[in-house]
């Protein structure tokens, strides 16, 4: 028999949707009834979520400064919490989450105005939009990033980390073995649709830069855009390079768990990931990200001594050598960050919002959870 219902809200992107599934893996575990809502964009995932039922609300964003744009969105939201109270009423969950994106703000914000437990998760350093317009109407905040005890709401808020699929858990067992001098060095890059074409760009020549003996060592996984194949297929023949080169690695999670240095953005999942994982890396947060929140989250990870990080208008090519070069020739550097990144992984995230979410749903103040933990 069901616990009760868990109602799960999450913008229709990866980045939301994948905490929740996460989650909603947990919860099921524990036996509750995971229900799912969200806009249109997010039905391609309904086939692996787990949950027993989808529900697709109206919602828009207000990022228009055309007074008949605006208008058009302020009634959809209307008739998406119009919507959403009446699903509430109907399903009577526990507890709803919220996991970011606009198609939250309807079902959380009718949860509110009904009475019903409510709390949210925000997977960057930065809170954003549509977390930081309900963070003020919800019982709790969990946070990937957000410092725990800080920010606007401390009395709210717990650090619980981002859940992360079960292939990086189970990479996470691989130890980091360095790579020393005369031996193979696994360098992964990879990044989102934008950071893989900066990459494609800028690698090859860096490559190009290095002393024979270091080219010759380095074994390469790099994530590149199917119309950047071509140009990255002469490079490597040309500079002779041991590379892997594809737009989408089924292996990643393994591929990581290999790897002697890592080169990416900084978004948060990855920044999550090469955490629990515990490997060293060079962080480029995308420069145009939404509130920068790319950069906030490189910044927790460098802070704790397992990334560098460096903004991609400092980072040439001839910059991208010279820290090969010297890393390469310092495996004790790259274990220490190894170590560093891998004691500020949260590699229990998932287990550490499931109990969030039943001290909610069991409407426990978030004083009353941290004493419990502590």
């Amino acid at each position: 028999m069901s616990k009760g219902i868990v109602l799960l809200a999450a913008g229709g992107t990866g980045g939301h949707v994948f905490p929740a599934e996460a989650l909603a893996y947990k919860l099921k575990e524990r036996g509750y009834s995971v229900h799912l809502v969200t806009d249109s964009r997010a039905e391609r995932y309904a086939g692996k979520f787990p949950a027993d039922e989808i529900h697709v609300v109206p919602s828009a964003t207000i990022g228009s400064k055309n007074p008949v744009a605006v208008a058009r969105s302020l009634w959809t939201l209307w008739s998406g919490m119009r919507a959403a109270k009446k699903l509430i009423a109907r399903l009577k969950p526990a507890v709803v989450v919220g996991f970011g994106g606009y198609p939250t703000v309807p079902p959380l914000l009718a949860a509110t105005r009904l009475g019903v437990p409510a709390m949210i998760h925000e997977q960057n350093a930065v809170m954003g939009r549509a977390n930081k317009a309900l963070a003020s109407r919800v019982q709790a905040i969990a946070g990937g990033f957000l410092p725990e005890g800080g920010g606007q709401f401390p009395d709210r808020t717990v650090t619980t980390g981002n859940p992360v699929r079960p292939a990086i858990i189970a990479a996470a067992n691989v130890p980091y073995s360095p790579s020393n001098p005369g031996e193979p060095f696994n360098l992964v890059v990879f990044g989102g649709s934008q950071g893989a074409q900066y990459f494609s760009k800028a690698m090859p020549t860096a490559i190009s830069l290095l002393d024979d003996e270091l080219r010759d060592r380095l074994r390469i996984t790099q994530q590149v855009r199917p119309e950047d194949m071509e140009m990255m297929s002469v490079c490597v023949t040309q500079l002779k390079m041991a590379a892997d080169t594809a737009p989408f690695f089924t292996d990643m999670a393994e591929r990581l768990a290999a790897a002697h240095l890592v080169i990416c953005r900084s978004g948060a999942s990855t920044v999550s990931e090469i955490s629990v994982i515990g490997r060293p890396a060079v962080l480029v947060p995308y420069p145009h990200a939404l509130d920068h929140d790319q950069a906030a989250n490189a910044a927790a990870l460098a802070a704790t001594g397992g990334a560098k990080v460096i903004p991609q208008a400092e980072l040439s090519p001839e910059k991208i050598a010279s820290i090969l070069t010297h890393v390469m020739n310092d495996p004790e550097k790259l274990a220490r960050m190894a170590a560093a990144a891998k004691q500020a992984g949260k590699p229990d995230a998932a287990n550490l919002l499931a109990d969030m979410v039943e001290a909610i749903a069991a409407r426990r103040t978030i004083a009353e959870f941290k004493g419990k933990r502590a």
